[in-house]
């Protein structure tokens, strides 16, 4: 346990040094000295890489951490938080770029970094599906499944090296059939705030054998309580997977005009209801596929937002169009073709579309032949990657983003709305609109990154700015987003209203119950413990 810098430690308020420290003490005996990280240069890995506006870089930094290799050692960690009523925040990899990566919503609180917990436990390549740790990455997996020739698919994220686990508890988002992640989790085990471990589901049955293939098991479901909150600790969870497809199609079309974009979605959403788009579709604007470029300045060296003409030069140079639109059919040939056939003629009543298809047997080709073949379409078929680091480029070498991606309904009227909206506010505060819209089935993520140089503290504070105004004037609008950066999670909050906002004194009735000490990740998604629930946390 290295102590250097101990001087300027975040400490949690209301806690003493002495008490701290016996803490510590305490920590380092039940899960080893080494694996207590309390200096401050080791800290650095638990802040926000990307320093976004607060104003006081202590705000949301850790007093240690923690790094158990066991469910016992994540019980008795727990156990001491209550015992000295120390806080804690739970990370899997702390790879959630745009919201906060492993910086705690409470200043002083001790992270437990679960990426020792990175065994995976069964693969079941009969009923598809995986049974892993939090600490286990999407590239974890896949090479997992790979190495053994498995004909099974796994849905990632933009990103491959995050939590499989934590990614789907914060409801992140894929690109295949599978692409809900937190759909498709089946079967949880729990660390309870009191040291308590459960496990949900038919998990409940001490000799059940269907853990990972029902969700419901007997009584309420509890499995939603454990997504995005602050009721306990997931330490292995059943992920459901994606039988290998014969066949595999990607598709990619090309709008002309901005004016497009309501016809776009109407379609697509309503091909996406009707399973003819069966994957997560994309669609994005051209500054959203010009930023994977890297840096702005080589197409455009001034400062603010950049010129429509200057944006519309660039995307005729890369053959984009105002809109751009990615999906994928899979399956058997015969479905695969009839699939396709359908979308082109819906897509066919949108003037100067231009539709490309590639298609590939996916049983004629190994695993890396078949990766390098099908390139930049990878995350549609499941293969992980780290090409969307580029964008951070974008408006400066070390630059930063936060996301704001509020849902919507998949109408092409709403989507107008929320795209001109964004677009002047962006504008407004010197930004390019960095636009798009991923397809659920009945919903849409609009997806929106303000990318930003984190050197700079004026864009910084724009970048602060422009969020806020999203939040509220989208708001205003009955759009909300569904995950939010630590700074933010109160702020993306307030939206939820209805009846006095009810479901935050409900979730805040919950976290009393099963929390009464407040420990665990007091704050996170806006839901405090009694002990903190004054003036937004800052009491105890």
């Amino acid at each position: 346990m290295n102590v250097n810098g101990a001087s300027s430690r975040v400490l949690p308020k209301g806690l003493a040094p002495r008490d701290f420290e016996n803490a510590l003490q305490k920590f380092a005996v039940a899960i080893g000295d080494e694996w207590v990280i309390s200096s401050e240069n080791e800290l650095k890995n638990y802040r926000d890489p990307f320093a976004f506006a607060s104003a006081d870089p202590r705000e949301f930094a850790p007093s240690a951490a923690v790094k158990p290799a066991s469910v016992e050692e994540v019980r008795s960690i727990v156990r001491i938080a209550n015992e000295l009523k120390v806080p804690l925040w739970v990370i899997s990899r702390g790879k959630n770029l745009g919201y906060g990566g492993a910086a705690p919503r409470v200043a002083g609180s001790v992270t437990i970094d679960l990426g020792r917990m990175n065994r995976i436990l069964e693969v079941n390549e009969e009923l598809c599906y995986a049974v892993v740790e939090p600490g286990v990455t999407f590239f974890d997996l896949y090479e997992h499944i790979q190495g053994r020739k498995l004909k099974l698919w796994i849905s990632v994220p933009a990103l491959g090296w995050g939590s499989v686990v934590g990614n789907a508890l914060d409801r992140g988002v894929g690109y295949t059939p599978y692409g809900e992640h937190s759909e498709n989790i089946c079967g949880m085990e729990v660390v309870l705030p009191d040291g308590g471990l459960i496990r949900t589901g038919m998990g409940a049955l001490s000799h059940g054998k269907t853990w990972h293939s029902f969700k419901p098991g007997y009584g309420p479901s509890v499995d939603g309580l454990f997504m995005q909150s602050n009721f306990g600790i997931v330490t292995k969870a059943g992920i459901w997977l994606m039988p290998q497809p014969d066949f595999f199609v990607a598709c990619d079309l090309h709008f002309e005009r901005e004016s497009d974009l309501e016809r776009i979605v109407d379609i697509t959403g309503e091909l996406r209801r009707e399973d003819i788009v069966q994957n997560t579709a994309v669609l994005s604007n051209a500054v959203r596929l010009i930023s994977r470029l890297g840096a702005r300045d080589a197409w455009f060296a001034g400062g603010g937002a950049a010129p429509e003409s200057a944006v519309q030069a660039k995307l005729q140079e890369m053959g984009l169009g105002a809109w751009n639109l990615r999906f994928a059919i899979y399956g058997a040939e015969e479905l695969a073709e009839a699939r396709l056939k359908i979308a082109k003629r819906a897509y066919g009543a949108v003037a100067g579309a231009r539709f490309e298809s590639k298609k590939w047997d996916v049983r004629a080709h190994g695993a890396e032949e078949f990766t390098a073949a099908i390139g930049s379409e990878s995350v549609q078929a499941g293969v992980p990657s780290l090409f969307a680091l580029e964008v951070l480029k974008y408006r400066g070498e070390d630059g930063g983003h936060i996301g704001f991606s509020p849902i919507l309904a998949p109408s092409g009227k709403e989507a107008v709305k929320l795209a001109n909206l964004a677009g002047r506010l962006c504008r407004e505060h010197g930004f390019d609109y960095y636009g798009g819209f991923s397809f659920g089935f009945r919903h849409l993520w609009s997806v929106m990154m303000i990318l930003y140089d984190k050197k700079s503290d004026e864009h910084r504070a724009q970048a602060d700015r422009l969020f806020r105004r999203l939040v509220k004037e989208a708001g205003e609008l009955g759009f909300a987003e569904y995950r939010a950066h630590v700074e933010y999670m109160d702020l993306v909050g307030d939206p939820y209203d209805f009846n006095g906002h009810a479901l935050r004194r409900f979730t805040e009735t919950l976290k009393d119950a099963v929390d009464p000490g407040g420990i665990l990740a007091p704050g996170k998604q806006g839901i405090w413990p009694k002990r903190m629930r004054e003036n937004g946390g800052q009491t105890q």
